[in-house]
């Protein structure tokens, strides 16, 4: 009995994990670059593990990632990546940052509205 209850909790302990997942991929300057110079719509996904709100925009981000397969998602991990919060002269964790190619078209943080997130992503096409 005991280890039906220790896999269920495993189980759900496993699950609640994969619902804070990132999305995308982590942030890479020259990937990013890249994306850049090629004209790509992206968007830079700032987001710490512990942040509530970022965990509601989770599953709204990666939905936007599957409804539009020609966005490139970067996740920068806010908590470690303070080069990277510097260079997109970002203050807070749950900032959503689109490009279209090199030009940052749009930004938001704290939203975490499904169709104002769409709309924000929709400026990168």
């Amino acid at each position: 009995m005991f280890a039906n209850i220790f896999r269920a909790a495993l189980a759900t302990g496993l699950l609640s994990l994969a619902s804070v997942a990132w999305a995308g991929q982590p942030y890479d300057a020259k990937a990013f670059q890249a994306s850049q110079a090629a004209g790509k719509s992206i968007l830079v996904d700032v987001s710490a593990p512990w942040c509530p709100t970022c965990k509601q925009q989770r599953p709204i981000v990666q939905a936007i990632e599957k409804e539009r397969p020609d966005l490139v998602v970067y996740e920068v991990d806010f908590d470690t990546a303070k080069d990277v919060l510097k260079q997109f002269r970002v203050q807070y964790q749950s900032t959503l940052i689109v490009f279209k190619g090199s030009k940052e078209v749009a930004r938001s943080t704290g939203e975490t509205d499904p169709a104002p997130l769409r709309a924000l992503v929709a400026k990168a096409f």
